[in-house]
């Protein structure tokens, strides 16, 4: 009779252990870049909804941690940070990349994180400032084009040297910026003609007015497709003639299928993922969060967290030669750099 009683008080038989552990917590939100770019963009605004529907309504605090083309961050997640679900990463699409490409600094083995999901996937691409004179693929075969970089194995570096490499193109990189948003300074000062990468949500984010009012042309699009934006910029993926080359773009371009990929260390207890993971998208169907990218500029396009391991367990199976192809064509072997924005 005691315990009947017992099992009959209010909540008790509904005890939640994942919102009993998140309630009154703090989770740390770690960037793998520094404030005031599109990746800050995107946790500020996603942070409070993300919280919103975590069982228990933990408080989210975004914590910038740049450095290494974002791979001081992916190390941290990796061994430093909390194994229990209360520290989230926020990547750049490339560092989980690094390992195949050979870069000596990324000591980590992505397939061993937990994903959460990717806030968007992206068409990556080239843009140059109004009074460059770049403003076709052809330009890029025939003019320089001077682009700013963060550091070997950012996309700002990897993607420019694949375009040098494998088409011919003409494009000089100035490396050394301490962030995106840097870059996007320095090409409004006319320091630099522009910059290749994920850029569209940046952009959309951070200058909104640069696609709106023509100050940047789009001369390449680095996808498999075009995107109905820039209709008029080639997808690199049409320029291939080969299928070697082909199968190396195919890998070259899979981080952007995963532009914005959260991730929870490895060894998190597997239940918190799964809340983690249905938060995650119950936060991108969400009217109001969806409702706040908008009035954000922000382009959002939900991977799951299981969409993103497949993407990340495909590149991984590529075969040896045309991983070293891919190294080779970005230069990505061995670098290190900053992070992108």
């Amino acid at each position: 009779m005691a315990t009947a009683i017992t099992l009959s008080l209010p909540g008790t038989a509904c005890a939640d252990p994942i919102a009993d552990f998140y309630k009154g917590r703090t989770i740390s939100w770690i960037l793998s870049a520094g404030a005031g770019g599109g990746y800050a963009s995107y946790a500020q605004a996603f942070a409070p909804y993300f919280s919103a529907h975590i069982p228990g309504h933990p408080t989210i605090v975004v914590q910038n941690m740049p450095g290494g083309g974002g791979i001081r961050a992916m190390l941290h997640l990796g061994s430093v940070a909390p194994k229990d679900g209360t520290t989230l990463g926020l990547v750049h699409s490339s560092v989980p990349f690094a390992p195949l490409y050979g870069i000596k600094a990324a000591a980590y083995d992505p397939r061993t994180m937990n994903w959460i999901g990717s806030i968007d996937a992206s068409t990556g691409i080239c843009v140059a400032w109004h009074t460059s004179g770049i403003e076709t693929w052809r330009d890029l075969l025939e003019k320089p084009f001077v682009v700013g970089g963060t550091g070997a194995g950012s996309q700002m570096e990897t993607m420019p040297n694949m375009l040098n490499r494998l088409f011919g193109t003409k494009i000089k990189v100035i490396s050394g910026y301490k962030g995106g948003n840097d870059i996007y300074l320095a090409m409004e000062r006319g320091e630099i003609a522009g910059r290749c990468g994920g850029l569209i949500s940046s952009i959309a984010s951070t200058r909104p007015d640069w696609f709106a009012e023509k100050k940047v042309n789009v001369p390449v699009q680095i996808a498999a497709a075009r995107n109905p934006q820039f209709p008029e910029a080639p997808a690199i993926m049409e320029l291939a003639k080969d299928k070697r080359t082909k199968s190396i773009l195919q890998l070259v371009l899979a981080p952007l299928q995963m532009d914005r990929p959260i991730l929870v260390p490895p060894g998190t207890p597997a239940d918190r993922v799964a809340a983690l993971r249905q938060a995650f998208h119950d936060t991108m169907i969400d009217p109001a969060f969806i409702a706040e990218a908008e009035r954000e500029h922000l382009e959002i396009d939900e991977v799951s967290g299981a969409e993103v391991a497949k993407i990340l367990d495909t590149a991984f199976a590529m075969p040896p030669d045309i991983a070293k192809a891919a190294t080779e064509a970005m230069g990505a072997g061995g670098g290190t750099g900053t992070a992108d924005e």
